[in-house]
């Protein structure tokens, strides 16, 4: 189970590594906390223009279910309305997401990891990966929910209890990740535009460290995260250069995706190259 603050985040932060589970058989299920009612419209050349305008909400259900397609995996939405940027007082909209209690919020969350019980839970880190107020409540949610869902004194309405095995965040926008393609494409194509935008991203990425502990061979499914992205039309135009870099590029100098492992009810030995590692023994 993946845990996400707005449609379109799931395909930019995991989409090849959800495609690859399911592609072996694995059950894989995102959760959209809200709609991105409160987004804006980041396509400029949007066949559904006129539609976005009217109903960006519907328009971006529509677009996350071709994801899903794209990805295979089964999704719910846990029913929040986006909370946007806070208010200059430091308030949210009445309602939104990042302004309902978290005892009460996290309860349908818990709710589905009860009736979908997953072994293994994938959720931002403190910060959010950014600090949008519903990524850093969709982290708060997701650990929430994860250690309530196997306490049974903890919202007993909402199922019997289910203990998840492991906890991860995603670690996969990483500046590793960032200069090892840069470089691969400055030797392969240094006159690409590409390289100088990718030359400003590390200027402003920085070096952040490398806290991944669990890197999923996902490479093959590149093209399947891209098309999944660009089903959110909305969002990303579909030459986005802070998305999309060559797959072949990408697949010689960093063919993963990385993820931090951060609490485990099993054994396991780092590094990783599987979600899974230590559960099918006990499981």
């Amino acid at each position: 189970m993946a845990v996400h603050a707005h449609p379109d985040d799931e395909s930019s932060k995991g989409a090849a590594t959800y495609a690859y589970y399911t592609s072996l058989g694995d059950d894989v299920m995102v959760v959209s906390c809200t709609g991105g009612e409160r987004g804006d419209i980041l396509n400029d050349e949007l066949p559904d223009l006129a539609m976005a305008r009217r109903d960006l909400a519907g328009l971006r259900r529509r677009e996350m279910a071709a994801a899903q397609a794209v990805m295979g995996i089964r999704h719910r939405w846990l029913g929040y309305v986006d909370s946007g940027m806070a208010r200059d007082d430091g308030t949210f909209p009445v309602n939104s997401f990042a302004s309902i209690p978290v005892e009460i919020s996290a309860e349908p969350l818990v709710r589905l990891v009860r009736d979908f019980k997953p072994h293994v839970m994938v959720t931002y880190d403190e910060n959010g990966g950014y600090p949008h107020p519903d990524h850093i409540r969709a982290h708060v949610i997701g650990v929430e929910a994860y250690r309530a869902a196997a306490d049974p004194a903890r919202y007993p309405e909402a199922g019997a209890p289910w203990e998840v095995s492991k906890l991860y965040y995603d670690r996969i926008l990483n500046s590793a990740r960032l200069n090892a393609v840069y470089e691969a494409l400055l030797a392969a194509q240094p006159g690409s535009p590409l390289v100088e935008r990718m030359r400003e991203m590390r200027g402003w990425m920085g070096e952040r460290s490398f806290d991944a502990t669990t890197r999923i061979p996902a490479g093959d499914f590149f093209e399947a995260r891209d098309r999944a992205l660009r089903s959110h039309a909305s969002q990303v135009a579909p030459d986005n250069a802070f998305f999309f870099w060559p797959n072949d590029v990408q697949r010689r100098a960093w063919p993963t995706e990385d993820f931090q492992l951060i609490d485990s009810k099993v054994e396991t030995q780092m590094p990783e190259t599987d979600l899974f590692a230590g559960i099918e023994e006990t499981a």
